[in-house]
């Protein structure tokens, strides 16, 4: 299944959107590019743009229970064994609005093996002088409880070669201890370690596969991440409402394609924690007709 492009523009941001699995492709402000991209939407092996529903991250195994009952989704990162990155970031959405500055998609999720419920699914992207805002909301299509997460997977660069030159803050106190196969087994201070990105400061050597929490909000309800050129522009910042209390950053180390490892950084807003089908970190549980509501965005400071 392939998809089809879709441009808007505003106050001289432009963004593509593809209508397979809903990605964000591209990014750009007056002319400069800020997403590292991918061609071929179908060919998308680390996730680049993609919307993260029903889960983000990894479920251990692809295995958890849920309503008393054993459920088992498809592995889909076989080297580790585990299901990741949720169920419709491989799916055809329809265009369900769009003007020159917006557009909205959906996508009905129905049953399937490991996920027997319904959602129906809503994405919508849209420009303005502030930059790019982007809601989502999953309602609960279906006769009885169902769990839910959300997270979005887009990869940003700065005008440097690699991530190692690239300015990065992270105003969280705590990111989740990672075993060897990256499923959460704690909690631990950021201070004093080398993942403390409070305060900015060079990425360097550090490979970064983690997920932050405990995060800083302002005044306005919104966390902010951000990365930089080392001269302080252009800058990144990538924003979230108090739906998403966690933040996945990703350097790219192990990317198969050894010429696209750490040439730019993911950051990843996320409404739970990896593995959180079995831990409960984040989860919601939505009941029949209930609905998440939940939003982030991106602004560039040139």
């Amino acid at each position: 299944m392939t998809g089809f492009d879709i441009h808007i523009s505003a106050g001289g941001y432009e963004a593509t959107v593809s209508t397979f699995g809903a990605a964000l492709r591209s990014l750009r402000l007056s002319g400069r590019e800020f997403l590292d991209s991918f061609e071929k939407p179908e060919e998308n092996p680390v996730a680049r743009g993609q919307i993260l529903v029903p889960f983000p991250n990894r479920v251990e195994d692809g295995r958890y229970s849920f309503g008393g009952e054993e459920l088992h989704l498809p592995l889909d990162e076989p080297e580790e064994g585990h299901a990741i990155h949720g169920l419709a970031r491989r799916k055809g959405w329809r265009v369900s609005d769009r003007s020159e500055s917006s557009v909205a998609l959906r996508y009905e999720l129905l049953p399937s093996r490991g996920y027997p419920f319904s959602l129906d699914l809503r994405i919508w992207y849209e420009l303005s002088p502030s930059g790019l805002f982007v809601g989502m909301a999953a309602t609960n299509t279906g006769g009885g409880p169902l769990p839910f997460g959300a997270g979005y997977h887009p990869y940003f660069t700065v005008d440097t070669e690699f991530a190692d030159e690239a300015v990065l803050r992270v105003p969280a106190e705590s990111r989740l201890e990672l075993d060897e196969r990256l499923i959460p087994r704690g909690r631990a201070s950021v201070e004093g370690g080398g993942l403390d990105f409070r305060e900015e400061r060079v990425i360097g050597e550090a490979k970064i596969n983690a997920c932050f929490t405990d995060l800083s909000f302002d005044g306005d309800g919104r966390t902010r991440t951000t990365l930089s050129h080392p001269h302080g522009r252009p800058k990144v910042e990538v924003w979230a409402d108090g739906e998403h209390p966690y933040f996945q950053i990703y350097t790219g180390d192990d990317i198969p394609e050894e010429s696209e490892r750490r040439r730019s950084v993911a950051i990843e807003p996320m409404t739970c924690a990896p593995n959180a089908f079995n831990s409960g970190d984040g989860l919601r549980v939505l009941r029949p007709e209930e609905s998440f509501v939940g939003e982030w965005g991106i602004t560039i400071t040139p």
